[in-house]
């Protein structure tokens, strides 16, 4: 979904009540989103620092299960999320994948992968920086000895546009969307204020707002908190979105 200073992500409010509103509308208003083309950018990336061919692979705030419908068909995959509604979305999508509600700071699964995706900026949804260095560590937790993790951060500190507004549209013949995001600052904190409209024929109109407020980093500081949990950091400039890069981090085969 489009987060609005320079580029978007999803309208992935700091805890799991946003979705119960909002889940079955995440679909429409990612409509433009190249989930394709963004799912082989991430492998290709997976390929270049950790191993190659066929790899077993996490994608955490998996969402409605877009990526994974892509990841699935090449790599043995398993999807987390903190939203009990887009996860019932993902599992109407892909019957057969292990997907399990987690808090992307203190998931633990049974098992260790070659690959962890966070995508999408998720991670700029949690409130303190030792929130996203408790959330890298879980993720160099989770994986294998050689592997990588693959990280989408949110817009860093120095390139954060307080004042920028921002208007989505969807529609089809059974539902109509609008969207207008108000971006703000508070400290090292973005504040992202929603205001959907949802029209449906014979059921009205409803009216919802979402506040989505997020810690800011900087590129040194994510690096930092990669490497502190023990990850080789590295920045890739060219991400998924415009105005923001991949923070990748690869695990020793040592350990």
């Amino acid at each position: 979904m489009g987060r609005t200073t320079g580029g978007g992500r999803g309208v992935r409010g700091t805890g799991p009540s946003q979705f119960r509103e909002l889940a079955e509308y995440y679909d429409a208003l990612n409509a433009s989103k190249d989930y394709r083309g963004e799912s082989e950018r991430v492998e290709a990336l997976a390929r270049r620092f950790g191993h190659s061919g066929r790899t077993t692979w996490l994608d955490v705030a998996c969402g409605t299960g877009r990526h994974l419908e892509f990841l699935r068909r090449r790599h043995p995959t398993v999807g987390v999320d903190i939203s009990p509604e887009m996860l019932r979305i993902a599992r109407r999508r892909l019957p057969g994948v292990r997907l399990t509600l987690g808090d992307m700071r203190t998931f633990r699964l049974k098992m260790r992968f070659d690959v962890v995706s966070c995508l999408f900026s998720a991670v700029g949804h949690l409130p303190t920086k030792e929130d996203v260095r408790r959330t890298l560590a879980n993720f160099a937790r989770h994986l294998n000895p050689g592997g990588v993790a693959i990280v989408e951060p949110w817009i860093e500190r120095s390139l954060f546009r307080p004042g920028f507004v921002r208007l989505q549209t969807f529609e089809r013949p059974k539902i109509a969307l609008a969207r207008l995001a108000y971006s703000s600052r508070r400290g090292s904190h973005s504040i992202v204020q929603y205001h959907y409209l949802i029209g449906r024929p014979g059921r009205g109109v409803r009216y919802l707002k979402v506040s989505d407020i997020g810690v800011l980093l900087s590129r040194e500081e994510l690096l930092e908190s990669m490497r502190s949990t023990g990850l080789n950091p590295h920045w890739i400039a060219g991400g998924l979105t415009p105005g923001r890069g991949l923070l990748i981090g690869t695990k020793s085969e040592a350990n």
